[in-house]
């Protein structure tokens, strides 16, 4: 009875805990919140934003006074304020908003004032592009103006003289007027006009067109420099910066509301984890109680067992004595095993790299430099009379001829050797791919990436070619139109390069018939590649067929029986199978290579 009622306080205690752990979970998140930390990049918009307005504005008083009329600069800022905004506004969401009105009123009033912002940028755009065009078009009309004076004679030139100087005092006046605007320099000018008018009647034709050019733009100049001016007054009087720091001033109160709830759920989190802790505290005291007792219990059941476990201890020890040496004679097994494989996957791609540098070094014995030797001794020979050597001398003659033939030679054998050791690189990075692969039958992950098939079949046959050619063996290339695909590189090289090795082998002892292996390569039902090599060489026995993959089963003298058992285990570690085929001794084989096709997307 005593241990039921135990029990049940415990499961009430435990049950206690699990509710104040789950209210401790839920202040957790509540209290760690992302809200408050939004208020910060929310305010640094604002700021953002403020930067690009005072920029705008800056850029607008920049254009009252530039000659140029790109207003690119007007609209960059603009449009960066939007973005701005843009991404301000979709953060909205993620604040409590605790005064909905106030931030309705601060939203609606800082888009308004843009609107009327933006309404008098393009109406000042408007006005003083037409008058920045008449300043910059009042030298030009005055140019003019002197140019038909110049043309005309001295006494001519004396009764204009009054016209032109009244000309010039106007464009001057104009080009102050633009700078410093005031009731009494617009009057001046008016009766400047005037006067100018009544005077330019007594002018022939050709000089009054000039003159009532430079007039319109003066005019002009008087009509839109004021209307530029209110403009830029009303621009700068709209409130946006004002409007920006009422919503930075809401953002201030929204985020301190926030901490202030925050600061209570901590409170809140601090009592329930003590309510937590004690009771934890009184289910431990309760838990080492009931540890005690069980620890009396398990003493009487240890004494009762002692003589059994001594039993027991002797015939474990004799089977792992038993297990400890099948352990070691299985370690030393695979270990041999895969040191068989790599060395039987890196002696077939050595043949490539002896061919690779046997080709270079009978090539850099025969290099074609010995000659450029010789042409410089010729050179030499000639210090102080090489031009006449050149152009006169029988041998001479023929030395710049022979250097431009050296020049392509030494290039293209240069390319050939350059070629070769870029086939050598590619089988020594080949051997150490063998080795990974061979670490993978260990555990370790393979590699998919982007393969051409066509691609992999012409490297495995250049790391056989030199013994391809020995042998005399001619290759037919059946190809059909497989895509990329992905698979693992350089286990799919391996078998390759095993196959074709093996099948050359195969038809070593041919001398009646030709020696030729077909490569094929397609795609089956449009879920499967297969690879397949063939050869006419010796084929295999029936009896042998179920044998062909087995470690250390091979039918050559020299062999050791390790390549098609690698291959085997690098195809099912592709998630596929490789097959064998003869129709027996002398009519060759097939071996047939099927993986699952993974064809390259866009992504990959």
């Amino acid at each position: 009875m005593m241990n039921v009622s135990r029990r049940a306080s415990l499961l009430l205690v435990g049950l206690i805990a699990v509710v104040l752990a789950s209210i401790l979970v839920f202040l957790y998140l509540k209290s760690n919140s992302e809200q408050t930390t939004t208020y910060t990049e929310s305010r640094d918009l604002i700021r953002q934003i403020k930067q690009q307005d005072s920029l705008w504005e800056n850029e607008i008083l920049k254009a009252r006074v530039a000659i140029s009329h790109n207003y690119d600069p007007l609209v960059s800022p603009m449009n960066e304020m939007n973005r701005l905004w843009q991404r301000f506004d979709s953060m909205e969401a993620d604040h409590g908003r605790n005064d909905p009105g106030k931030w309705e009123d601060a939203h609606g009033g800082f888009l308004k004032a843009m609107e009327e912002k933006t309404r008098l940028v393009e109406r000042f755009k408007s006005h003083n592009a037409l008058l920045r065009n008449s300043l910059a078009f009042l030298p030009t009309a005055e140019d003019d103006i002197q140019v038909q004076l110049a043309s005309l004679s001295d006494l001519d030139k004396l009764q204009m003289q009054n016209i032109a100087t009244d000309t010039y005092d106007l464009l001057l006046s104009a080009l102050e007027f633009a700078q410093v605007t005031s009731a009494d320099k617009a009057a001046d000018i008016e009766v400047g006009l005037s006067k100018l008018a009544v005077n330019a009647q007594r002018l022939p034709a050709d000089f009054q067109t000039p003159i009532k050019i430079v007039s319109n733009h003066i005019g002009l100049i008087l009509r839109e420099q004021p209307i530029v001016n209110e403009l830029l007054e009303q621009i700068e009087a709209i409130p946006s910066a004002e409007r920006l720091d009422n919503i930075t001033n809401l953002l201030d109160l929204d985020q301190q509301r926030a901490e202030k709830v925050n600061r209570q759920y901590h409170f809140y989190l601090l009592v329930f984890s003590v309510l937590l802790m004690l009771s934890l505290l009184w289910l431990a005291i309760s838990l080492i109680r009931s540890f005690a007792e069980i620890n009396r219990i398990n003493s009487a059941l240890q004494t009762a067992n002692e003589v059994l476990e001594q039993r027991v201890e002797e015939r474990t020890q004799e089977l792992k004595n038993a297990q400890s040496e099948l352990l070691d004679s299985a370690r030393q097994a695979g270990m041999a095993e895969i040191a068989t494989n790599v060395l039987h996957n890196v002696g077939n791609v050595l043949n490539s790299v002896n061919i690779s540098s046997d080709l270079i070094a009978r090539k850099l014995r025969a290099s074609k430099t010995q000659g450029l030797g010789k042409a410089m001794q010729m050179i030499n020979e000639h210090p102080d009379d090489l031009g006449h050597f050149l152009t006169q001398d029988d041998k001479g003659k023929l030395l710049p001829g022979y250097l431009n033939q050296l020049v392509g030679a030494i290039a293209a054998e240069q390319q050939e050797m350059v070629d070769e050791l870029n086939q050598m690189n590619k089988s020594v990075d080949h051997i150490k791919d063998i080795v990974a692969t061979q670490q993978s039958y260990a555990g370790a992950n393979s590699l998919a990436e982007p393969l051409y098939i066509s691609q992999m079949l012409e490297d495995a046959l250049r790391m056989n070619a030199g013994a391809l050619t020995r042998h005399h063996v001619t290759v037919v290339k059946e190809y059909g139109d497989v895509p990329q695909v992905m698979g693992d590189k350089h286990r799919l090289l391996l078998i390759l390069i095993n196959l074709i090795s093996n099948a050359k082998y195969a038809m070593s002892d041919l001398n009646n018939r030709p020696r030729t292996i077909t490569l094929g390569a397609r795609v089956v039902d449009d879920n499967f590649l297969e690879i397949s090599v063939k050869d006419d060489g010796e084929g295999i026995a029936p009896e042998n067929m179920t044998r062909i993959f087995a470690h250390g089963f091979t039918t050559r003298k020299e062999g050791h029986g390790f390549g098609l058992h690698s291959c085997a285990l690098a195809a099912i570690e592709m998630n596929g199978h490789l097959t064998a085929h003869s129709d027996g001794p002398g009519l060759g084989a097939l071996f047939t290579l099927q993986i699952p096709l993974i064809k390259v997307t866009e992504d990959a």
